[in-house]
């Protein structure tokens, strides 16, 4: 594959994670499409602190437990991202939006480690954080490139 065409396949990876991670009181999430696109023993850290890694099957049960009582429809979309590729590894920021209950948009800013095995990327690790627009830190990404000189 090119790099072109591995940028291609995680962005639509990526896109397919938060569709099977969206429903609604007509359509049930893609939780078994979700889970396969992780590799065995990923780790998930959520906004919350103190850090806490989470299990993909746990954040599942938790999700599918959450669907079934106060979080009647989840609709979370990827807004934009920036994906890195070398070799077999990969690094992507997904800037995304959430619309929970059929109110509000919350944002997120989600980063992946993804791994190719065999010929699919799979993500390795997971992290997010809430987008609060009144905090400096975290109202925009702060896109900047670093280069270290010799």
């Amino acid at each position: 594959m090119s790099e072109d065409t591995d940028i291609a396949a995680i962005r639509t990876l990526i896109d397919a994670q938060f569709k099977n991670l969206s429903w609604d009181q007509r359509r049930e999430a893609g939780w078994a499409a979700y889970e396969g696109d992780f590799l065995p023993g990923a780790s998930l850290f959520a906004s919350a602190r103190p850090v806490k890694a989470q299990s993909v099957p746990e954040f599942v049960a938790r999700m599918k437990g959450l669907s079934k009582s106060s979080l009647r429809s989840f609709e979370e979309s990827v807004v934009g991202a920036r994906i890195i590729v070398f070799g077999t590894i990969a690094i992507a920021v997904a800037s995304c939006e959430a619309i929970e209950n059929g109110s509000g948009v919350d944002r997120t800013v989600e980063m992946l480690l993804l791994l190719k095995d065999e010929d699919n990327w799979r993500i390795a690790a997971q992290a997010w954080d809430k987008v609060d627009p009144a905090a400096p830190a975290t109202a925009a990404p702060a896109w900047r490139d670093s280069e270290r000189q010799a």
